[in-house]
């Protein structure tokens, strides 16, 4: 899966079959338990609509729980818990 912010683009690998707050805990421990939901967006998807804002304007960006098993590209901005 894919991270990108206005610092930073990553790449993180992960198990096929992992979760959304398995894949988050590959950043930091922390994410992991503290979990409260994904904003997730294809790859393709992400980089037509030049972003986040593009994404969510035209409907292409789905908030997922912790059930939410990754896909490969996915690119995801994890909302965390204090």
């Amino acid at each position: 899966f894919l991270t990108a912010g206005t610092l930073e683009a990553r790449a993180w690998t992960i198990k096929k079959g992992a979760l959304a707050p398995q894949a988050a805990g590959t950043i930091h421990t922390d994410f992991e338990k503290k979990f409260i939901k994904a904003d997730i967006c294809s790859y393709p998807d992400f980089v037509s609509s030049k972003g986040w804002v593009g994404a969510r304007e035209i409907g292409k960006v789905v908030s997922a729980g912790k059930d939410y098993e990754m896909k490969d590209g996915d690119v995801v901005e994890f909302k965390i818990g204090a």
